[in-house]
């Protein structure tokens, strides 16, 4: 029987190369989003993966989402935490709303899909917990404090509750991606992308299929001897 795993923001961008890629591998692959129904659908019927709607920032959201997904496809043996939002704002400008959403989606979203998994998890034997960070949570962004707290909260979170599943063979890392080339990315200014790029040692930016191959080596049966580790794949942008 295949592993059943959940990605969170799993129908677009970096979310749906996870997804895709790991159906490819084997896995039972059910992908969550948040608002874009049209899109969700149409990544449905593409690609033969059911898909889920509800709110990762809620905890009883995500609650009701797991139990439907158990009752059925069965226990989830791998969660990617992938969905991410951005409210960019300088500090001084930026409202408490644009603070609390980022935080809420991208970083209390990782506590509540694990929360929900840990106990069957470690009842198991077996489990794969995935964060998706970014190199502004490693090397900070002007104008990001929000998103830049909630992605560094991310390799913490991820450090701390790797100690805590390790023996009981949950494993838990991160994947600090840098630029990738999304809708998010290609939305910046053409000057302000070409700057970014140059910054780049590798001469590009990322490809969401760089980021999948990054987590399907992560949650693999084998990979058990890594845990509580945070995966850089920027193209040398940031060394540390």
């Amino acid at each position: 029987m295949s592993r059943v795993a959940l990605v969170t923001g799993g129908t677009r961008g970096i979310g749906k190369a996870i997804s895709v890629m790991l159906k490819q591998k084997g896995y039972t692959v059910i992908a969550n989003y948040g608002g874009n129904d049209e899109a969700a659908k149409a990544f449905s019927e593409e690609t033969g993966i059911p898909v889920i709607k509800f709110d990762v920032g809620k905890f009883s959201d995500c609650e009701a989402a797991i139990k439907k997904i158990e009752s059925e496809h069965g226990p989830v043996d791998v969660v990617v935490n992938n969905a991410g939002i951005t409210r960019d704002a300088v500090l001084h400008r930026m409202t408490p709303t644009q603070w609390e959403e980022v935080i809420q989606t991208n970083l209390t979203s990782c506590f509540n899909l694990a929360r929900l998994v840990i106990d069957k998890m470690r009842e198991r034997g077996f489990g794969r917990i995935v964060n998706i960070g970014s190199i502004n949570g490693q090397a900070g962004q002007y104008g990001q404090v929000n998103y830049a707290a909630a992605k560094s909260g991310i390799h913490g979170f991820t450090k701390a509750l790797a100690q805590e599943g390790a023996a009981k063979g949950v494993t838990v890392n991160a994947i600090a991606p840098g630029y990738v080339d999304t809708d998010m990315v290609r939305a910046v200014p053409p000057a302000v992308l070409e700057k970014i790029i140059a910054k780049i040692p590798v001469g590009r930016l990322g490809h969401a299929e760089d980021i999948a191959r990054g987590v399907c080596f992560l949650v693999a049966d084998d990979a058990d001897f890594i845990t509580g580790t945070t995966l850089s794949i920027n193209g040398g942008q940031h060394m540390y």
